[in-house]
């Protein structure tokens, strides 16, 4: 009954968009409302004001409060650069100095080393997508495409960087060296990436060049190099945004794009339109904290773990824990945490390598977070990209190649050394 939310949110939403053959006719924000609603409705034997409570704190809670302030940001400065023109100004010089048959290429060879430096896939969405949407207008590609490249991109960095969340929260909870989980994992993601970058070249064959690129601006690209540059430097995410914001204001002004009140409307809207993504991630926290307190994610763990008796059975079943847990908490930090100490006792009992076991449950919890439609990282590319989250899945080739990886690696017993 705790999981029943899950089935609530997943047929009015997917199943009901599918039989509609539209995935616009019932909007996201009511799917979870109403498995919101629900969750309240059957979490019994508590007062209502307490199952209010535990949904209110669980979409509050300090993780969740970040997320939305890093939105906030994002919004302000993905518009206000785009009403200034910076947006326009970094596709022109993307495609005069990038070959046409390397542009697919070059954009998630760009996505994999942004994220790999500043071991965030969402500050790696947020700076290149509006660029990638660009591209796209502009050569005459699918935005949908354009956008799962930096998606994909952006989660191998979240999943090999060294200050990347994930791999600090796996780490952790298996008791190994950074160093020694990048090396696992390596392995297994790095000709992973080699083999979907050289996809990207033989389709980038058919990408045509435009006729005519506009003049070229270059103080309008000032404010995407400084988020780039400062975020592969290390940056908190929310400064490098803030000094965007502030970049965008000063040049914007100069040049004449906007006047001072402009600058404020754009950042403005920015962040209006951010409110849907702003509540959907509310909300989703807060069925969490519902569904587990009624016990639903114990009840899945205790399932799957029931039946282990050999090791390639213990690592699929640390697969599947975190990737069931990372489909409830759409989160996939938040879900190697909730299932790390049961992980570990997974492996110490059928003598598990904990170099394997921490990149068994980062990779699959990016390969995860990567292909739910309801994530922060694809809600945020779709919000940026101004599509649907649906239509940015079937592009996603990265994740789907690392889950299909990572499998292989358990089945087949590689690294051998870690196995």
């Amino acid at each position: 009954m705790a999981l029943s939310p899950l089935a609530v949110f997943i047929t009015l939403y997917l199943v009901t968009s599918i039989a509609a053959g539209d995935f616009y006719k019932v909007p996201i924000t009511v799917a979870f409302m109403t498995a919101s609603i629900y969750a309240v409705v059957i979490s019994g034997g508590i007062p209502l004001t307490k199952r209010i409570d535990t949904f209110s704190r669980g979409a509050s809670t300090g993780q969740m409060m970040l997320m939305i302030w890093i939105f906030i940001l994002a919004g302000a400065f993905a518009n206000s650069a785009k009403a200034m023109g910076s947006i326009d100004a970094t596709v022109n010089l993307t495609l005069a100095l990038m070959p046409p048959q390397m542009l697919l290429a070059g954009l998630f060879l760009a996505a994999c080393f942004i994220s790999l430096s500043i071991g965030t896939s969402v500050g790696t969405i947020v700076a290149l997508t509006p660029i990638a949407a660009g591209v796209a207008t502009q050569t005459g590609s699918s935005v949908a495409m354009m956008t799962a490249i930096v998606v994909g991109g952006s989660f191998f960095g979240d999943n090999l960087s060294f200050i990347s969340d994930t791999t600090i929260a796996a780490t952790q909870t298996q008791g190994c060296k950074l160093s020694d989980k990048f090396r696992v994992n390596s392995f297994i993601v790095v000709p992973t990436a080699v083999v979907i970058f050289i996809v990207y070249i033989l389709m980038g064959a058919e990408v045509q060049q435009p006729n005519d690129i506009p003049v070229l601006e270059p103080m309008k690209i000032i404010p995407y190099l400084a988020v780039l540059i400062t975020a592969i430097f290390g940056m908190n995410v929310m400064a490098v945004l803030t000094l965007g914001i502030v970049l965008t204001g000063i040049i914007g002004l100069l040049n004449g794009s906007y006047d001072l009140y402009g600058w404020f409307g754009s950042m403005g809207n920015g962040i209006v339109s951010m409110g849907e993504l702003i509540i959907i991630t509310m909300m989703a926290a807060g069925l969490l904290a519902l569904i587990k307190q009624q016990g639903g994610i114990d009840y899945i763990i205790n399932l799957l773990t029931r039946h282990v008796s050999s090791k390639r059975g213990a690592e699929l079943s640390i697969a599947a824990l975190v990737s069931l847990v990372n489909v409830c908490t759409a989160n996939n930090t938040v879900a190697i945490i909730t299932v790390g100490g049961i992980a570990k006792h997974i492996g110490d009992r059928f003598g598990l390598d904990n170099r394997k076991c921490a990149s068994i449950l980062d990779t699959f919890s990016c390969f995860t977070q990567g292909l739910i439609p309801y994530g922060a990282q694809m809600l945020m590319a779709a919000g940026l990209a101004e599509l649907n989250p649906i239509a940015i899945l079937p592009y996603l080739y990265y994740p789907f190649a690392i889950g299909i990886a990572t499998i292989l690696a358990i089945v087949l017993r590689y690294p051998r050394r870690y196995s």
